[in-house]
């Protein structure tokens, strides 16, 4: 298991309900095709798996 992840945002996060968008903002993601890299825990994890649908996720 990695230590790291890379998150990209590929969706824009405009039309999906607001706590989405808020936890996107939360992730440090602001403009698309744009990429943060982040610690491989749970919290992280599960703020990916709730915005699955707009992020790219690659171990790192």
């Amino acid at each position: 298991m990695a230590d790291k992840v890379k998150v990209t945002l590929v969706k824009s996060p405009i039309g999906a309900i607001p706590k989405h968008r808020a936890t996107v903002a939360a992730l440090g993601l602001k403009k698309l095709n744009k990429s943060v890299e982040l610690p491989n825990n749970e919290a992280t994890m599960g703020m990916v798996k709730q915005v699955a649908h707009l992020v790219k996720v690659e171990e790192i």
